[in-house]
């Protein structure tokens, strides 16, 4: 999906139909920023606002996902071509989950041997520390990397509003999680609570 494209058509159906950010917001019952951010192409109406936003602004779900006015002509063909496109994100996404954890798993392969290495064998202490320097080095690295591909693989979604939004790389290395959830504060509502990641944004 094309954010920016799909945040231009919500603000140029918005104008069309006479309302502010602030009128629109109060009628979906979210904050003006919210759809601010939008209209930027910053983020994407949760699914339980497809429709209601939709309604308000007198278009369909698939020209909201289109971005554009879609004729009846136009209308299964543009139908197919979102919903080949979400299944498409939902996939990439996935794989850069998959990836990154294969990165973090080679990273500490590579990487231990090394700390094992330094404390067992006898050897000169500029080459102790060589080693280690070298492994942490590598461990960095891959954290890192991992760290990346996992934060840019989907979005999260607050349990409070239901937004997706992505966090700053701050964020999401400083909160806390499990495997499917991140201790973040929602861009949106300002919760700060244990955010589900979601393979679509």
């Amino acid at each position: 999906m094309d954010q920016i494209k799909i945040g231009k058509f919500i603000a140029d159906e918005r104008k069309r139909k006479g309302y502010t950010q602030k009128q629109l917001s109060e009628k979906l019952e979210i904050s003006d920023k919210t759809i601010s951010k939008w209209e930027r192409g910053n983020g994407f109406p949760e699914v339980s606002l497809l429709l209601p936003l939709c309604n308000e602004l007198e278009i369909t779900v698939n020209e909201l996902l289109s971005g554009e006015r879609v004729s009846e002509e136009d209308y299964q063909k543009k139908a197919e071509e979102n919903m080949v496109n979400l299944v498409k994100e939902a996939q990439e996404n996935r794989k850069k989950i998959i990836l990154s954890a294969m990165v973090a798993l080679l990273t500490s392969i590579a990487a231990i041997p090394l700390f094992v290495l330094s404390g067992v064998l006898a050897m000169e202490s500029w080459m102790r520390l060589f080693l280690i320097i070298w492994g942490l080095c590598i461990l960095v690295i891959g954290i890192v990397i991992a760290c990346v591909l996992d934060r840019d693989a989907g979005a999260f979604e607050c349990p409070e509003c239901k937004t997706r939004f992505i966090p700053t790389m701050k964020d999401y290395v400083m909160g806390p999680h499990t495997l499917t959830k991140r201790k973040l504060v929602c861009p949106n509502c300002g919760a700060h609570k244990y955010c589900k990641k979601v393979l679509t944004k």
